[in-house]
């Protein structure tokens, strides 16, 4: 079992998400834009996000030593969100990935977070490629996606769904 890494930003922590932040993923998949532009999880009380940490997040965590990550404001205290570094079905590589409590979107934790997450990816764990999928109504997301270096590369339809998603990608600059 690899043990995962904590980083910080600025104003940042970002933490393997566990147990303790059952709460927060119980409102964060429940936020009308993550059913709107993620999905309905299921995750309908605190028992539902205990199980969905233990049978969805740790175990890539201790696979790889990187996975979900709960964004923690370094000034409070206050858990806004998660990003992450996801080994996702039916992708080539891995998919990065960010949501934020309605109340702390637009003040740049998206994209500093995330933005640590890329370095990371590259420099630490030894990733030479990262993706990024989006709906293409979340114009948001891509503007942020195409801000930390990811471009555009094709529309694709993952492994159970219908839907057609756009594919990001960028490469370390080493390959």
């Amino acid at each position: 079992m690899l043990q995962p890494k904590t980083f910080e930003t600025e104003r940042l922590i970002l933490r393997p998400t566990n147990l303790e932040d059952a709460k927060l993923i119980l409102e964060l998949v429940n936020t009308p834009k993550w059913i709107e532009f993620i999905g309905d999880r299921g995750v309908k009380n605190i028992d539902d996000a205990e199980a969905y940490i233990k049978n969805k997040i740790t175990p890539q965590l201790e696979r790889l030593g990187y996975g979900n990550y709960t964004i923690i404001v370094k000034s409070d205290g206050s858990k806004v969100g998660s990003c992450g570094l996801y080994d996702r079905e039916g992708l080539d590589g891995i998919d990065i990935g960010f949501a934020l409590l309605p109340t702390y979107e637009k003040k740049g934790y998206a994209f500093e977070g995330t933005n640590k997450l890329k370095e990371a990816a590259f420099g630490e764990f030894g990733l030479t490629e990262i993706s990024a999928i989006v709906v293409e109504k979340n114009k948001t997301s891509q503007n942020l996606l195409s801000k930390m270096g990811l471009s555009f590369e094709k529309n694709i339809v993952l492994p159970n769904s219908a839907e057609e998603v756009m594919l990001y990608k960028m490469f370390s600059k080493e390959t």
